[in-house]
């Protein structure tokens, strides 16, 4: 049912316009239904968006699950009614006297040049503002299928200072075949949820009595972290980098001449006051990565200069968005940075490309698309400098055959970038792994290097991520694989069960062999029931689960099982070592 689900939603996008004006269509007719329930409600908003549509609402009272079945009943029957989408040209004034109950809408009106064209669209006897399109009438929808999902509290234009408003989430299709497909898509995506994985496997934690946002790894998701975290460092110094190591916090000068405190102080953690000066904790790595390059002259014999840092950042996010490792305040960046003349720059973008594709492909993903985004209006750096880096990161991109979509103008003010998407197991692309060119930076650093003529210049800046922070890279992952994790990446490959007391001295001498081999693996030799320690190991999704016995014992074999299989197959203790050596090595998914 998932591999239907994901061939759904390839097959459809927010950009499709009969979807988009079923899903708008959808919304207005769940305000109509809200105003019917509670007459008092204060509408906000109520877009289309992918896979669905909300509408957010000032309420009397907090929604139940109950409520949204008697939304449904209402918007059927208005369905029912196959009354007209009527539009109407408004004027602002006029708008704001028909809104005059509705203070969001009349914020949006006032927010409008009095000479903007301004439209509303009714349908029964509900009016709402808005652009459209929607589709004729409300009976078209009666074919379609749609479902009100959940609850959700929402700040008003996502500001905590406003009001806290109630988001109701629905999901709208073509027909009800196609919802019940991607309802059952759903429930695959609810059963991988990383926050309840994370539970269930005894991976991590939070605290909000000790600070929401902030991530307690446990000892099994710790094992993970440092697998990723040796994978990481091994592959960058095969690559040619050299790993750094930085502070956690830095005067505010610091943050001064680098830009922060001016462009992004909202997203900074208060300062505090050491030896009567301000310190911050660093939301970034690059001033400091800045800094070690200075304390030394460099040359260009010296370049290009591959620095890498699995750096702790700390950055304020408001509470509302905070999301399990997705979204959180305290985060290790998987940080680098290039310095290198502009003779280098096309072959270190390559290399990094290639870098990437090879660390994906790693992690079992395969599915990669790239995203190029060009000068914006505002910039800093010249025109001489902008092109030629566009241009490597273009040919980069083309040469490797990489798939991209060109975003014209939407590079940050300081210099174009890559941003690539990956596509997990459930078709969902996630945002991980950047290649930024900075030509703000250097500048303000006042970055020099000495070139082959004897003249100073400033060196080319490229900042690169891969997995963009291990929390939400983990976050991921965890998704990815529904918690059971590919045997090199497992905090516990393979647990070794006793059929019976008699046996455990054999499984602990099964264990001790297997650690030597640099396998991790457990041995269950607590009282409970074998069918017990079976389930159990099945509930933590260890890879491989060996039950040993007289036959195994008297073999020096042990009974093997794949975690999802329920044969076993006997072999020899040093074939089953080398059988997940080779595994591991292959780093099979």
């Amino acid at each position: 049912m998932a591999r239907r689900g994901l061939e759904l939603l390839k097959h459809t996008s927010f950009n499709d316009q009969e979807l988009y004006k079923i899903r708008h269509s959808m919304a207005h007719l769940l305000a109509e239904a809200m105003v019917e329930l509670m007459p008092e409600a204060k509408m906000a908003i109520g877009p289309p968006i992918e896979h669905g549509f909300y509408y957010d609402f000032e309420l009397p009272r907090a929604l139940t699950k109950k409520d949204l079945t008697t939304l449904e009943e209402k918007m059927r029957a208005i369905m029912g009614g196959n009354w007209p989408f009527e539009k109407r040209d408004i004027g602002h004034q006029e708008a704001l006297k028909f809104f005059a109950d509705q203070p969001y809408k009349c914020e949006i009106i006032n927010e409008l040049s009095p000479d903007e064209s301004l439209s509303s669209y009714t349908q029964h006897t509900f009016t709402d503002l808005c652009k459209g399109p929607h589709v004729a009438r409300t009976g078209l929808l009666c074919a379609t299928g749609f479902k009100l999902l959940s609850i959700a509290g929402a700040y008003w234009r996502g500001d905590e200072q406003r009001t806290m408003l109630q988001r109701v989430y629905g999901t709208a299709w073509r027909s009800a075949q196609e919802l019940q497909t991607y309802l059952e898509l759903l429930k695959e995506i609810e059963a991988r949820d990383h926050r309840k994985l994370g539970r269930e496997l005894d991976l991590f934690s939070t605290h909000e009595e000790a600070g929401p946002g902030l991530i307690y790894w446990h000892p099994r998701g710790a094992r993970v972290r440092l697998i990723i975290e040796n994978y990481w460092q091994e592959r960058h110094l095969e690559a040619g980098y050299e790993l750094l190591y930085s502070p956690h916090l830095g005067k505010s000068w610091l943050w001064e001449r680098s830009g922060h405190l001016d462009f992004y102080q909202e997203n900074m953690f208060a300062s505090m006051q050491i030896d009567t000066q301000d310190y911050y904790v660093k939301p970034m790595n690059c001033p400091f990565h800045i800094l070690i390059y200075k304390s030394a002259t460099r040359s260009y014999r010296d370049l290009p200069l591959r620095w890498a840092e699995l750096g702790t950042v700390y950055r304020y996010e408001r509470s509302g968005v905070l999301h399990g490792l997705l979204r959180v305040r305290g985060f290790t960046q998987d940080d680098a940075h290039i310095f290198c003349t502009p003779q280098q720059v096309d072959h270190e973008i390559g290399e990094v490309l290639e870098f990437s594709l090879r660390v994906w492909k790693d992690f079992g993903f395969s599915d990669i698309h790239a995203f190029l985004a060009t000068k914006p209006a505002k910039s800093v750096g010249e025109e001489a400098d902008w092109r030629p880096a566009e241009k490597a990161l273009e040919q980069a991109l083309t040469q490797r055959q990489i798939p991209y979509t060109l975003e014209e103008g939407e590079g940050a003010f300081y210099g174009p970038k890559i941003d690539i998407k990956v596509r997990d197991t459930l078709g969902r692309a996630w945002q991980m792994s950047t290649i930024q060119f900075d030509f703000n930076l250097p500048a303000r650093f006042e970055m020099r290097y000495v070139d082959s003529d004897g003249q100073s210049r400033p060196p080319i800046m490229i900042h690169r991520a891969l997995l963009g922070s291990l929390e939400r890279f983990f976050g991921m992952l965890i998704e990815h694989y529904g918690g059971a994790f590919p045997l090199w990446l497992a905090p516990e490959q393979l647990r070794v069960i006793p059929v019976a007391p008699p046996f455990q001295e054999y499984a602990e001498y099964c264990l001790s062999q297997l650690r030597s081999q640099q396998l991790r693996a457990t041995a269950d030799l607590s009282r409970e029931r074998l069918n017990a320690k079976i389930r159990l190991a099945r509930t933590l999704k260890i890879p491989y689960l060996a039950v040993v016995g007289e036959r195994e014992q008297q073999q020096q074999s042990l009974a093997l099982r794949r975690y999802g299989d329920d044969a076993s197959n006997t072999l020899p203790l040093e074939s089953v070592v080398a059988q997940l050596q080779e595994e591991v090595a292959k780093k099979q998914s």
